[in-house]
């Protein structure tokens, strides 16, 4: 039987999955709907992000498996690229 990120990699090929990322700093910021949770991880300098409809517990120090995909978002006129998480678990 396929865990959940073999599925998900199946369906969606731009997907990757990343397993035991350590997590450097882990940032929760509120919109009116969301709270949008950026977390740097250790070996990365791009910044993934990820929603919740509620705070999410503090990652930093934690390792955990991700499955995002790359991302170009324009910031101050400048593109920047993060990587979007579809599914984060802790390790």
């Amino acid at each position: 039987m396929a865990s959940e990120p073999e599925k998900l990699l199946k369906k969606h090929q731009q997907l990757t999955h990343s397993e035991m990322m350590k997590v450097t700093s882990h940032v929760q910021r509120e919109t009116p709907e969301w709270y949008i949770n950026t977390i740097m991880v250790e070996g990365c300098e791009a910044p993934f992000r990820f929603k919740r409809k509620k705070l999410y517990k503090n990652l930093k120090g934690q390792r955990v498996n991700l499955t995002f995909y790359p991302e170009v978002e324009h910031v101050a006129g400048l593109e920047m690229e993060i990587m979007k998480v579809v599914r984060i678990k802790i390790s």
